[in-house]
């Protein structure tokens, strides 16, 4: 794990990024600091810890140390918070500049509800969301195919007695080394992605071959009603080598290998970000 320096206003905001894990630690020093213009960002945040402890707060208590590098170029052990952890301390922040994501906290909140009652609700926003990301329509239409097919995929996974976790990625991984000859996380880092979906940052071609990998893998399962994990792991092997076989075959033809290391801003010209949507979509309100 190493800290990297990333900017808000224009503002140093240090983080480190866990590949195990998955995962953004953000120092939450330096965003207390960002967000409230503190002459003593480290003393607001123990003031701050202190009061969401006593209320019963378990962010606070969840959140670890990690070694960043100080202004002076020496490591030191800073309070660092995961993404919804520091949503979850931003809350707590009473400041001008917090109101934006306290206003999306919002509005995703009332969102996740409405989906809740109606379901249609998420497949609306989800077109909604690439279109607005720059995808074209005939990829978003492909797109939503393969959530149907890895929600397919999953319920039968749930009929097996598979848990949802570490079980789920490990098959998942089964199936896409058996089609492209890589694990998720080395695909992932081919194409330069950290947190970002690896089928949002898929061609065509690649996106098609993950869906016959899980769909033909899905089916498979249903045929043989694997009883173990070990028995699901070679369902999820055969399932994946027939994408692999069509990929093999693809290239042969065309000469050109089916996996690519471009990423969605590459395929798709892709320019929109969190920050700036989530400022739009306030000044629009």
């Amino acid at each position: 794990m190493s800290d990297n320096i990333q900017l808000f206003e224009d503002q140093p905001i240090r983080t480190a990024w866990d590949e195990e894990k998955e995962e953004w630690y953000f120092s939450v020093v330096d965003v207390v600091r960002v967000l409230t213009d503190s002459k003593d960002p480290l003393a607001y945040w123990r003031k701050l810890k202190q009061r969401l402890r006593g209320e019963g707060n378990e962010t606070v208590t969840n959140c670890h140390a990690l070694k960043m590098t100080a202004a002076d170029g020496k490591k030191r052990m800073t309070d660092v918070a995961d993404t919804e952890q520091l949503l979850r301390i931003i809350q707590s922040i009473p400041s001008p500049k917090a109101e934006p994501f306290k206003l999306w906290l919002a509005q995703v909140g009332r969102e996740r509800i409405e989906e809740t009652i109606d379901p249609e609700r998420a497949i609306d926003r989800a077109l909604e969301t690439y279109l607005k990301k720059g995808y074209s329509e005939e990829w978003v239409h492909q797109r939503l195919l393969a959530i149907r097919i890895r929600n397919e995929l999953t319920d039968e996974w749930q009929r097996r007695g598979v848990e949802k976790g570490k079980e789920y990625a490990i098959l998942t991984d089964e199936i896409t080394r058996a089609w492209s000859g890589m694990t998720t996380r080395q695909y992932k880092n081919l194409k330069g992605l950290k947190k970002e979906n690896l089928r949002d940052n898929m061609s065509d071609l690649e996106l098609v071959l993950t869906m016959l990998s899980e769909a033909t893998t899905k089916e498979i399962s249903v045929v043989q009603q694997p009883e173990t994990f070990e028995e699901n792991i070679r369902v999820a092997r055969s399932g994946g080598q027939v994408a692999g076989n069509a990929r093999k075959e693809i290239e042969e033809l065309t000469g050109r290998s089916v996996i690519t290391a471009k990423n969605a801003p590459q395929l798709n010209t892709i320019v929109t970000g969190l920050i700036e949507g989530i400022s739009e979509e306030t000044e629009n309100e």
